[in-house]
């Protein structure tokens, strides 16, 4: 390869872990180190190969299934959220555990409950089978919430004599695709009741405005992430959208069609919400010892929000 060939790298922000995603994987080194190995994480922690495989070789071992660790084990709940049903089943257990669900999933859970306790049928706008769907459906009865996927599951509603309905949406949703269905159930249930505040969480937000910027500018974008990351699936599209037909998920760096970086000049690089920066920078020092890189960053917005960790955990 030419190592004076010139590349151009635009490096939007904000990119990579979001306050949830790090409290997260906060919650799980802290209670190693206070009660040592192993922990049971039920379900992937956050949807990240390389997170996942770190937190294992320190002893962490992820279950789908509280049936598939000991009675008694000490358990964690993912960022995604769970189910009522899964806390009273690791009561019975007698299983400690705690709750690493993010806060902004957990309002989301909140006003479902709220709003069935009010009389509400509620629309969830979410993706069939994702866990944090799993969860807040499984905060109330199934015969009070209808989980609607994209517009033409709107057309299929029957006007229902509803007394009162409302929407809710998961947390990881593209903003644009989300607007288009809530126009839809607008016309449906003109007095449906909508979120007081957005249920789509600023970092998935940000991170689709920041790659937004950098679209039309690029002529190859990657987006770090896992292939089960809502965000970063919904990254990919937005890109594409938005003026990059040529944007790609990958998981890491093993993923890079190198050939194809090689005839272009003008190349994107941002990483889903769940995606740590390390990832990022093997990408960078990857292009930096092929190429003469020019970076240019464009931000977005600038996030400094955290989110406090269970007691137990700061004592």
């Amino acid at each position: 390869m030419n190592l004076k060939l010139k590349k151009i790298l635009y490096l939007p922000h904000p990119r990579g872990f979001c306050a949830g995603v790090d409290r997260a994987i906060n919650i799980v080194e802290l209670s190693l180190e206070k009660y040592g190995p192993p922990i049971f994480v039920r379900h992937e922690i956050v949807h990240n190969p390389w997170v996942i495989k770190d937190l294992e070789s320190k002893g962490v071992i992820f279950i789908e299934n509280l049936r598939d660790a000991p009675k008694g084990s000490r358990v964690i709940f993912s960022a995604h959220g769970i189910p009522k049903s899964v806390l009273i089943e690791a009561k019975a257990k007698e299983m400690p555990f705690i709750d690493a669900t993010c806060p902004l999933v957990i309002k989301v859970h909140n006003e479902a409950k709220r709003l069935y306790r009010d009389g509400a049928h509620i629309f969830l706008i979410g993706h069939e089978g994702h866990p944090e769907v799993i969860g807040t459906m499984g905060q109330i009865p199934l015969d009070a919430i209808t989980l609607i996927q994209d517009k033409q599951d709107v057309k299929k509603l029957k006007k229902i004599n509803y007394k009162k309905v409302a929407l809710i949406t998961q947390t990881t949703l593209s903003v644009d695709d989300t607007k288009e269905i809530i126009d839809e159930l607008k016309c449906i249930f003109p007095n449906i009741i909508q979120p007081p505040k957005e249920d789509i969480c600023y970092a998935t937000t940000n991170r689709q405005l920041a790659i937004k910027s950098i679209a039309s500018k690029c002529d190859l974008i990657y987006v770090i992430g896992a292939n089960n990351s809502s965000n970063s699936l919904r990254l990919v599209e937005v890109g594409k959208r938005s003026g990059c037909d040529e944007t790609y998920l990958i998981s890491d760096i093993s993923e890079v069609n190198w050939k194809l970086v090689e005839k272009k000049q003008k190349i994107g690089l941002t990483a889903g919400a769940s995606a740590p920066d390390i990832l990022i920078q093997e990408f960078i020092n990857e292009l930096n010892q092929l190429y003469n890189v020019e970076i240019k960053k464009i931000s977005v917005a600038d996030e400094n929000i955290t989110f406090k960790i269970p007691r137990e955990l700061s004592e």
